[in-house]
């Protein structure tokens, strides 16, 4: 056997080509998703009004995670959490598909010729070859992710051992390949590609088993520069881009029904752009002097071409007719019979697990979610806080007892989520958001149970007929503002990730201690001077317990955003605060001026 045969090794080489390449490009991309943040796959969601805008956003964000099916199953995971609807993805959709014919033309670069001039063009064109630049990409990305301390930096590394990988890759499946070029039984064999519907058949079943077009392509190409023409990788071509949709189309189980439409969008426009165009290249083929160029050989250049011009001709000949393709998806997935819409009950699809293979994007869902959770809790502290003053009220007793089981239910599945999230690979920013949620969504629980035991010392006053002098509530009112205000502050601080605001909770929380402490006093000598009963006494000390519990929680967000964001030990930051910080004590006067002053104001208004 000589060097030139193909044998089963060349086999061998070729699978673990394709392993290397399409490991380089999971490495690569994860390390691209990492160093976006997010900001990408997040600004989908605000920049889809504008079909050009989409399209153009949905290529970059392509080219940045290097996966049209990831872009499909994100954009199906967005559908189906709520978060955008289904007729601003078909864009993004286009764009996508654009984007992902970049991979090609990186491959390209596995085809450069070397000049035999011997001399700087010579070396340059060398140098330009994989073989001869991945092995130093490779070694740069090394020591970036082993002496580098910034994980942006290491991400960088990544994404150079990850190129170099798949170029890498690319470059074994050439070589494994370069045998069969120069067979004649295998060309012979070849010629079977000349009937397209077997190319189309053939191209889209093997991507589908691959799940990566990206890596039919490349392989694809190894067997260019033969008698591989581009009349007979056309319709190969095109078949790899409907097979690239298998993983969108699994990805649509226990979804919407909008959520499956946006898969199915995805498969529509290639196989629809197939049907359309392939026979229009084949008239042409036949019946126009354009057959001579498709019965030329096709090189590496030629198959990105063809695979950019054909994603490029079906945005074009989609993009005018999108609302047709919403309505072609509703009849391939159909409402529920009688006309009925299905109605997503679940108010937490943003918790949606397709996100979790893409990390950025789910710290940014989940995130959302718990800002959700963090204004019901503040609607319903507010209206417990209000019902101490105003009295009982039915509606919205049974306002805050609804919301207390609804944040139950949020922070059991945002916990669950985020509990599988911390076990991906997440960037050190991501990583302190998640534990800032973790910390936070308890908080927001514990802070509606007592929204819940105050409307429970307000509905045992009504059933016992018994209520607060005027004094009593004047003293409430001036608590509970101070309890409102810190509530405002402290879940504004977490919604916008201010610090600045963060460190004016504590101030304010100590005040309210103090403030609990006084209003206690004034109610022992009230029981003191029989202006109040033993009961009324008892209801009135459980009522100030809950109130502090709530300052306290209100001080837990904000510590756990100071002790995240600033890296400190929060309990030695509290203590040298109080002790040696100006800017806290000047807080603190302010606020005990303040509230002290009205508490004064409302005895005075009753005497």
């Amino acid at each position: 056997m000589t060097g030139t045969e193909f044998s089963i090794f060349n086999i061998f080489t070729m699978l673990g080509g394709l392993a290397f390449f399409l490991y380089g490009m999971n490495v690569m991309s994860t390390g691209l998703e990492k160093l976006t943040g997010g900001k990408l796959e997040v600004a989908l969601k605000k920049m889809t009004s504008n079909k050009f805008m989409a399209i153009i956003l949905g290529m970059v964000v392509t080219i940045a995670i290097q996966s049209s099916s990831a872009m499909t199953v994100m954009l199906v995971g967005f559908v189906n959490s709520g978060l955008m609807a289904l007729e601003e993805t078909i864009a993004v959709c286009f764009g996508s598909n654009i984007g992902t014919t970049f991979t090609a033309w990186i491959l390209c670069l596995s085809d450069i010729k070397g000049s035999s001039d011997g001399g700087a063009l010579h070396f340059l064109t060398e140098l330009m070859k994989p073989e001869a630049f991945s092995p130093l990409i490779a070694l740069i990305g090394i020591v970036m992710i082993m002496g580098c301390k910034k994980n942006k930096h290491k991400d960088i590394g990544r994404i150079m051992v990850g190129f170099a990988v798949l170029m890498t890759g690319m470059t074994l499946m050439s070589q494994a390949m370069a045998p069969l070029k120069d067979s004649p039984e295998f060309q012979e064999k070849l010629t079977a590609f000349k009937n397209p519907i077997l190319g189309v058949i053939v191209g889209a079943g093997f991507t589908g088993i691959i799940q990566s077009s990206a890596g039919a392509i490349g392989i694809l190409m190894t067997f260019s520069g033969g008698s591989l023409t581009y009349g007979m990788a056309l319709p190969i071509i095109m078949g790899c881009n409907i097979g690239t949709c298998v993983t969108a189309l699994l990805s649509t189980f226990g979804v919407s029904k909008d959520a499956k439409r946006v898969a199915w969008i995805h498969i529509l426009v290639k196989i629809i752009g197939t049907i359309v165009l392939l026979p229009i290249i084949l008239l042409l083929q036949n019946f126009t002097g354009f057959g001579d160029i498709m019965n030329e050989s096709v090189g590496y250049v030629g198959i990105a071409v063809m695979h950019t011009v054909f994603n490029v001709a079906t945005t074009i000949m989609f993009l005018p007719f999108t609302s047709l393709l919403v309505k072609l998806s509703h009849i391939v997935v159909r409402d529920k019979k009688g006309g009925e819409v299905e109605v997503e009950e679940n108010r937490l699809r943003g918790l949606d697990e397709r996100f979790l293979k893409t990390p950025a994007v789910a710290v940014e869902t989940c995130r959302s979610t718990t800002i959700e959770m963090a204004n019901i809790t503040s609607e319903s502290i507010n209206d417990a806080l209000e019902l101490l003053i105003s009295g009982y009220d039915e509606e919205k007793v049974k306002s805050v007892i609804d919301a207390e089981d609804l944040i139950d239910h949020y922070e059991d599945k945002i916990n669950s989520y985020l509990v599988r999230l911390s076990k991906s690979s997440v960037t050190g920013k991501d990583s302190r958001r998640v534990s800032k949620m973790m910390h936070c969504v308890g908080n927001f629980e514990r802070i509606s149970d007592h929204a819940v035991n105050l409307i429970e010392s307000v509905q045992e006053c009504k059933e016992k007929g018994i209520k607060f002098s005027d004094e009593c509530i004047n003293e409430l009112k001036v608590i509970t503002e101070a309890i409102s205000e810190n509530i405002s502050i402290a879940f504004n601080a977490y919604i916008t990730d201010d610090l600045a605001a963060a460190h004016k909770v504590e101030p304010l929380e100590e005040v309210v201690d103090n403030l609990s402490t006084e209003l206690k006093n004034r109610h022992i000598r009230r029981l003191q001077n029989d202006e109040c009963t033993v009961e009324l006494g008892y209801i009135f000390q459980d009522i100030l317990t809950n109130l502090e519990r709530i300052s306290d929680h209100c001080s837990n967000i904000a510590g756990c955003l100071i002790e995240t964001d600033e890296k400190t030990n929060i309990h030695a930051y509290l203590h040298d605060v109080k002790e040696n910080d100006e800017t806290f004590r000047r807080e603190y006067r302010g606020y005990s001026e303040r509230y002290f002053a009205r508490l004064d104001a409302a005895i005075e208004q009753e005497k």
